[in-house]
């Protein structure tokens, strides 16, 4: 940190005001944001890899010559794993479009040209960026070659394929990875490949995209960064905004070279969607089966979509590869949806809260104690809340159905959030003195409600008194 003061000294002859680290990506760089007296700021970088940042200078500052919208290289330190940039403001495109993205693909108007002028202004910087670039400057290899190809199919093989325990045969595998590798570099690309183009590495300044984290760029295909952006797994864009997405690329490049005929491609444009895939599950299946990082894990099932999606439009000419398309369409259906499982339990507090059988850790626990106990009463002490008299008696009062009238809104909107996003298991735990009166009578309505409401499994235990309900899924569920 030092040495980057240092550096913002020597720029501006004074210290900064305030230093902000930023939240962190996927490099080991790390971001600051320094201010000035004048609330002037700048964003200072600290990196591990010379290499790494020598890539990102000199692209930057290659880019930024072509007029092209990037953030601009300020200073340098002498050993170059310093440097300060333009500041470029904390909105991303990825932030701009979160309501659409978590509306399971529904995006708004606005949303959608946010989208549209960024994939316009892609071309500029593949084209244009590409002109008397030196990419013997890039990191870690100048061009996207078979090598580049094998090394991320591997990575999904070892990282991904075999984590899931998936049988196949290595040697025909390898077959088929050596032909998609002479099909991917069977037109060598003369552009500049982002291969990191996302929304989250497009910044938006007063509404116009910036591109930042482009040092892994390299030369290659323009597929790849098309591929990389509109089946990017978390964004679930629908078919008819991508295709019109597609179409606005297209015309925009076409501004920069002619481009061949739109049947070719399409078809060139889905073999890489297919390979980029593969390249995604490889680094979701490090970052979270191995580094155990659960943003990548809940990445996995709708990268696993967009390949079911994508292997059932080929006809056996599509993807010419036998072996692999055969273990994919294995592994999509070891990936198919379960449904939604809601268990609930009533328990004593002084026994200790449910555990977990699911393996996620928990879920909602309720606190019924602040109701009226029947339990007080002599003439209940020897009933549950599944006895007539008991529900009678806690129905009569009233305290436990405006209570139950709060769980039910909070159950339902999880319930509902948790079937949209396809998980399969959530707990729910009710817990009173005894575990007899109030939790029994709590947990049995809301296994009740929930059932009727969604249709979907619910397994009930009232474990103090050993009595387990199921409650099967209905064949059709209610309309979410």
């Amino acid at each position: 940190m030092q040495l980057l003061t240092e550096l913002y000294r020597k720029l501006y002859g004074c210290d900064p005001a305030t230093i902000e680290r930023l939240p962190g990506a996927g490099s080991n760089r790390v971001y600051y944001r320094m201010t000035a007296p004048d609330d002037r700021s700048l964003v200072g970088c600290v990196g591990t890899s010379r290499e790494e940042n020598h890539a990102f200078i000199t692209l930057s500052r290659h880019f930024a010559q072509c007029g092209l919208a990037v953030p601009q290289v300020l200073a340098v330190s002498d050993d170059e794993l310093r440097y300060l940039q333009t500041d470029l403001g904390s909105t991303s495109l990825f932030d701009a479009i979160r309501q659409g993205r978590e509306a399971g693909g529904n995006y708004s108007p606005e949303e959608q040209e946010l989208l549209h002028r960024t994939i316009r202004q892609l071309p500029a910087l593949q084209f244009q960026g590409a002109k008397n670039l030196d990419f013997t400057v890039c990191y870690p290899q100048p061009e996207f070659d078979e090598q580049g190809v094998f090394f991320d199919l591997n990575y999904f093989k070892y990282c991904f394929l075999k984590a899931t325990g998936l049988d196949f045969h290595e040697l025909r595998l390898e077959e088929d990875f050596r032909l998609l590798a002479s099909h991917l570099t069977a037109e060598p690309g003369q552009t500049f490949l982002y291969r990191d183009f996302q929304a989250r590495n497009v910044m938006l300044v007063e509404g116009q995209p910036f591109f930042i984290d482009f040092q892994g760029g390299r030369r290659g295909p323009f597929y790849y960064d098309l591929a990389s952006f509109l089946w990017q797994a978390s964004a679930k864009y629908p078919d008819a905004l991508r295709r019109s997405l597609i179409d606005d690329y297209y015309e925009a490049a076409s501004q920069y070279t002619a481009m061949p005929p739109r049947e070719h491609f399409d078809r060139r444009l889905r073999l890489f969607v297919f390979f980029r895939i593969l390249q995604v599950l490889g680094a979701y299946g490090f970052r979270g089966y191995f580094e155990r990082k659960q943003h990548f894990i809940d990445s996995i099932p709708p990268a696993i979509d967009n390949l079911r999606q994508l292997l059932a439009q080929d006809d056996g000419s599509t993807f010419p590869y036998p072996h692999l398309t055969d273990v994919l369409r294995r592994l999509t259906a070891k990936f198919e949806k379960q449904p939604l499982v809601v268990r609930i339990y009533s328990f004593s507090y002084k026994k200790g809260i449910p555990q977990d059988e699911s393996g996620n850790g928990g879920g909602y626990v309720f606190d019924c104690r602040s109701t009226h106990n029947p339990g007080r009463y002599e003439r209940y002490k020897h009933l549950t809340g599944l006895d007539e008299a008991v529900v009678r008696f806690l129905e009569d009062d009233g305290e436990i159905t405006l209570f139950l009238d709060s769980v039910y809104r909070l159950a339902d909107f999880h319930v509902k959030r948790y079937m949209e996003r396809g998980f399969t298991s959530l707990m729910f735990s009710f817990g009173c003195t005894g575990g007899q009166h109030r939790s029994v009578y709590s947990a049995q309505h809301l296994a009740e409600h929930l059932h009727a409401k969604f249709g979907i499994e619910v397994r009930l235990c009232h474990r103090e008194q050993a009595i387990s309900q199921v409650f099967p899924r209905k064949e059709k569920q209610e309309t979410l």
